[in-house]
């Protein structure tokens, strides 16, 4: 057949261990220790850039030489220095030789060790550490918990992390604010959401309050999912609970309502912000502009910005990509790059969307050699181009007809570890297909097929209109009825494609036929699929002609 050939448990360890050595109390409650579950706090007590490794390092092997040796709080002081600055597993490994020269560890550094582990995803290492805790006879204390419960969120082991907190839960254990925030970003972060809204209600029996970063994390995900009107309704609970909303909450809000093209209550909400004397930032600003930017509405996106601006709000790169990209959206690419250029002139760096939102407007409208020339600016930069730059340059040159530099762009896009997408493989497709060069086009799919890469309803589209188009009739209407016989849902372009292929070499009885097929697939045939048989159909005066009209105007296709 001629389509076949071109196609050629969860380990739950450790949870009972913790519970088994952990004394039952109806009465524990984990202290809150904040800084254990907060990034900001917990990476960066010296910031990055300031902090020297190397000179750690060296504190710390004149530390184990010390005589009289110092004690294990100064060991402590500068392990946890050195895992606050994210060297996690340089931490570890001090750790190793600090016990080597017969430091005995205390609660805290094993916390510290704890912490490491659970950064890198060593879970197993993580829980182990905990049973060396229990054997020096040490219970676990809210930063073990806590990190544990952390740990397991991080790596997407959100059951797990539950499972504990059922198991500890059945022991006695009041978990605190930083167990139950922790629980409900990692439920949010697996799409689990109503879970979440469910243990922020516990929270509420076991007479511990949820704060605004718990809400606002559901009322993100609820938005992002696109349920703006639960989450505005969590926004309302909260409210009435006493909790006052901040601009994260009112930021994810206006997304929300933006996303959805609901103008007026994002203004709304922008009108509450301004009454409770919450300033917007650049975050909440973008979001209009990006919104408004995505609408066509570029008026509108000027205004935003005029705003913004007049606040003291200084615009950043999203900012100013939202803005390239409207502008090429409504084919004003000079506007576009006139944006770029105050982008780089007011001191902040493009990124590789910057470049690539102006190659692809320079594409659309011809101006090949522009985004050629944007394209080496990339580089010269260090930018690294992606698919998308790739795609954009080949689309572009596809459509001005220099296949020589296609090939060549393609060798490149390879050789520098870029594979190409299923959108580069239609554009090429395309430029094959329509300059009439259907065997390097079949080669190409047969490549896609090769590289795993599955062909979408687009590509068949493609393939079958160049192979109609080609006189290669009998070969698309086999492709076609494979799709057909296996199940493959196809769009009414393919279908009307089919119908103008068959029309074309006065097949006309089987292109009726594909009528009713069509509505028995569940896609209805539209005024293209009737047009295109009854041109046909009148133009070599058949007699069926009259009688499709009938249908056409019965269905209310033509008045």
């Amino acid at each position: 057949m001629y389509y076949l050939h071109l196609m050629r448990p969860v380990s739950r360890y450790a949870f009972p261990v913790i519970a088994q050595f952990l004394p039952p109390s109806s009465s524990l409650m984990l202290p809150s220790f904040c800084y254990s579950l907060n990034p900001k706090l917990f990476a960066h007590s010296q910031t990055l850039d300031a902090f020297n490794i190397d000179d750690a390092v060296a504190s710390f092997n004149r530390l184990l030489h010390m005589l009289p040796p110092p004690s294990i709080i100064q060991i402590n002081k500068t392990i946890g220095s050195i895992a606050k600055a994210k060297h996690n597993r340089i931490a570890i490994s001090l750790f190793a030789q600090a016990e080597f020269k017969g430091f005995i560890p205390d609660l805290v550094t094993l916390n510290i060790l704890i912490n490491c582990y659970c950064n890198i995803g060593l879970m197993n290492s993580a829980f182990s550490t905990v049973g060396r805790i229990l054997k020096m006879g040490l219970p676990p204390d809210t930063i073990t918990l806590n990190t544990i419960l952390k740990g397991l969120c991080v790596s997407n082991k959100v059951g797990e992390a539950l499972d504990l907190y059922d198991d500890l839960t059945v022991k006695g254990f009041q978990f605190n604010e930083i167990s139950y925030g922790t629980l409900i970003s990692g439920l949010c972060k697996v799409g689990k959401i109503r879970s979440a809204i469910k243990l922020v209600h516990m929270m509420g029996r076991k007479g511990i309050k949820p704060n605004v970063v718990m809400y606002n994390t559901i009322i993100d995900s609820l938005c992002k999912c696109g349920h703006v009107i639960e989450a505005h309704e969590l926004y309302l609970t909260m409210i009435d609970q006493g909790i006052m909303p901040s601009i994260v909450t009112y930021t994810s809000l206006i997304h929300g309502y933006c996303s959805m093209g609901q103008w007026k209550e994002a203004n709304k909400l922008l009108h509450e912000m301004a009454l409770k004397s919450i300033k917007p930032n650049v975050y909440t600003f973008s979001i209009f502009i990006d919104a408004f930017c995505k609408e066509r509405r570029m008026v509108e996106a000027q205004t935003v910005l005029a705003k913004m601006i007049k606040c003291g709000e200084r615009l950043n790169v999203v900012t100013y990509n939202s803005l390239m990209d409207g502008y090429c959206m409504v084919n004003d690419v000079s506007e576009s790059k006139e944006a770029f250029d105050k982008m780089v002139q007011s001191g902040l760096v493009a990124n590789v969307f910057s470049y690539n939102i102006l190659i692809n407007g320079f594409c659309k409208i011809k101006m090949v050699d522009a985004a050629l020339d944007l394209f080496r600016e990339m580089r010269r930069k260090s930018l690294v181009p992606d698919t998308i730059t790739y795609s954009s340059l080949i689309d572009g040159l596809c459509k001005s007809g220099r296949m020589s530099c296609v090939r060549d762009l393609v060798h490149e896009m390879q050789e520098s570890g870029q594979a190409p997408d299923i959108v580069t493989y239609n554009m090429l497709l395309d430029a094959f297909c329509k300059s009439q060069n259907l065997d390097q086009g079949i080669a190409l799919f047969r490549q896609m097929v090769a590289q795993k890469v599955q062909p979408d309803v687009y590509t068949y589209n493609i393939l079958i209109h160049g192979l109609c188009k080609g006189g290669r009739l009998n070969d698309a209407r086999e492709i076609f009825q494979y799709l057909l016989v296996s199940g493959y849902c196809l769009d009414v372009c393919t279908y009307n494609v089919m119908i103008s292929g068959l029309c074309r070499k006065g097949l006309f009885d089987e292109a009726i036929a594909l009528l009713p097929k069509m509505r028995a697939n569940d896609c209805s045939p539209d005024p293209v699929a009737y047009r295109t048989v009854f041109q046909a159909l009148e133009k070599s005066k058949n007699e069926k002609a009259e009688k499709l009209l009938h249908e056409m105007i019965g269905g209310g296709l033509v008045k």
